[in-house]
């Protein structure tokens, strides 16, 4: 079950950053090391090594997305991008289904009500995080006037926690 947790969006933006420079100097660092070795290796002197190169960097590539994945991912510092990406994979997956979010709204449903509220809270925290405001401004009356319908059904406001039974039941409704 995944929760919306408060962010701060500047120490979150600095965060993510480093994080992205870090990784990114991994690459490089895995892809120069790599290439210079298959080169050395399996090179000619003098001649053509683009290919040796090539699986280096690709090599490098691999290593680093493993690295990522299996060690770092679930270290502390790594944590603000880690959110981010789950925040954004989990609005993905209710983006996968709005068809039948939206026609479960239209019908009264609670669960889709529900989950179209923490979509509109994940989205919007995630443009605030992103520094992207200017965007979530296009939605404010599509989300001013859903809560307003959920008020009036008497339903709970706070949604930070995606049930993923709620997506299940959405798409069963649905279709």
């Amino acid at each position: 079950m995944f929760e919306i947790k408060p962010h701060n969006p500047e120490d979150y933006r600095r965060q993510t950053r480093r994080i992205t420079l870090v990784i990114a100097a991994t690459f490089v660092g895995l892809a120069l090391l790599l290439s210079t070795l298959l080169v050395q290796l399996f090179g000619t002197a003098g001649g053509d090594n683009f290919r040796w190169n090539l699986i280096g960097v690709l090599a490098g590539l691999g290593l680093t997305i493993a690295l990522v994945r299996f060690k770092l991912w679930a270290l502390p510092w790594m944590a603000p991008a880690v959110y981010g990406w789950q925040l954004k994979r989990n609005l993905m997956r209710i983006t996968n289904v709005m068809h039948h979010v939206e026609s479960g709204v239209a019908a009264g449903d609670p669960t889709a009500m529900k989950l179209l509220r923490f979509y509109h809270l994940g989205v919007t925290q995630m443009h605030q995080l992103d520094g992207n405001t200017g965007e979530i401004s296009q939605m404010l009356r599509e989300i001013d006037q859903h809560r307003a319908n959920m008020e009036a059904q008497g339903l709970e406001l706070e949604q930070s926690r995606l049930d993923p039974a709620w997506l299940v039941a959405v798409k069963r409704a649905g279709g």
